[in-house]
C-alpha cells in the first residue's frame, strides 16, 4: 500500500513537472504561455503605476493587481520547488533567482514602501520565451555567445584594468596640467574627464583651456576611438573560434536545469539521469 501510495505522488509530481518544466506539451506551452502573459501584464501595471497621474486616480486599483500578481508567482515559484528532487539547485540557479527577485519585492514592500517598483525585474522572466516557443537556434546561439563571452572575459578584464590605468595617469596629468583651471579641481574629478574623454562621450562640462591641455585631449580622444575597437575585436574573434556543438532542451527532474549536451545522459549541474 506504501509503495502505491509512493508511486502516486511520484506520478503526480512528474505529472506537475511536465507542465510546469516542459513546453512541449500542450498543457505546458498553455502554462508558459499564461505565464508570459502574467509577467507582461504585472511590468505594464508597474511602469503604470509609476506615472503620478495614473498612481493618484488608479493607485488603489493597481496595488491590488500588483498582489494578485505577486501571490501566482509566489505560488508558482513554490511548484517548482515542488516538483523538484533537489530543489535547492534550482533555487541558486539564474532563473531560480531570478523567480525569487521577481517576488520579494512586493513583500519587502510592506516594511520598505516603494520597493516595489523594483517588480520590473520580472522583465528577466521574459527569457523564458525561448524555451516556450522552442526557438532551438536562438538557443544554441545564446550558448554560443555564453561560452564566448566566458572564454573572453580574461581578456576583456585585462584590457579594463589597462583602461583604469591609463585613466587615472592621464587625469594626474591633466590636473598638473590645468592646475590653473578651476574645471580640474581635484585629482577624482581630472579622472572622470579622462573617462569621458577616453570613451568619446564628450559631456563638455570640463573642457582644458591651456595648449598642453588641448593637444593631450586631442590625442586621447584619438586613442579612443581605437580603444572601443579591442573589446570588440576580442569578443570577435572568440566569437569565430566558438564552434556551436549543438544541444538539447531536456529538462532535469532534479534540479530544473536545462541546456545539456545532445547526447547527455546525466545531468551537467546536479549528476542526475536525464529521463526523457
Amino acid at each position: 500500500m506504501s509503495d502505491f501510495s509512493s508511486k502516486q505522488r511520484t506520478g503526480w509530481r512528474e505529472r506537475l513537472h511536465r507542465i510546469i518544466y516542459e513546453a512541449n506539451t500542450p498543457l505546458g506551452r498553455l502554462f508558459d504561455i499564461a505565464l508570459l502573459v502574467f509577467i507582461i501584464a504585472s511590468i505594464v501595471i508597474v511602469a503604470l503605476d509609476s506615472v503620478a497621474e495614473y498612481h493618484q486616480r488608479y493607485g488603489t486599483f493597481f496595488l491590488e493587481l500588483e498582489w494578485i500578481f505577486t501571490i501566482i508567482f509566489t505560488i508558482e515559484y513554490l511548484l517548482r520547488l515542488l516538483v523538484l528532487r533537489r530543489p535547492l539547485r534550482f533555487m541558486v540557479s539564474p532563473l531560480g533567482i531570478i523567480d525569487l527577485l521577481s517576488i520579494l519585492p512586493a513583500y519587502l514592500s510592506l516594511m520598505y514602501p516603494g520597493a516595489q517598483t523594483l517588480l520590473v525585474l520580472r522583465a528577466f522572466r521574459l527569457l523564458r520565451i525561448f524555451r516556450i516557443f522552442k526557438l532551438t537556434r536562438f538557443m544554441e546561439e545564446a550558448r554560443t555567445l555564453r561560452h564566448t563571452l566566458r572564454r573572453s572575459m580574461r581578456k576583456i578584464a585585462i584590457f579594463m584594468l589597462v583602461m583604469v590605468t591609463i585613466t587615472v595617469i592621464l587625469g594626474s596629468v591633466m590636473y598638473l596640467v590645468e592646475i590653473d583651471n578651476p574645471a580640474f579641481s581635484s585629482i577624482p574629478t581630472s579622472i572622470y574627464w579622462a573617462t569621458v574623454t577616453l570613451t568619446t562621450v564628450g559631456y563638455g562640462d570640463i573642457s582644458p583651456i591651456t595648449p598642453l591641455g588641448k593637444f593631450i585631449s586631442t590625442v586621447m580622444m584619438l586613442i579612443g576611438y581605437g580603444i572601443i575597437a579591442v573589446p570588440t575585436g576580442i569578443f570577435a574573434s572568440e566569437m569565430m573560434s566558438s564552434r556551436n556543438k549543438g544541444g538539447s532542451s531536456e529538462v532535469c527532474l532534479a534540479c530544473g536545469r536545462e541546456g545539456h549536451d545532445a547526447d547527455a545522459k546525466f545531468c551537467k549541474w546536479c549528476g542526475a539521469k536525464l529521463e526523457p
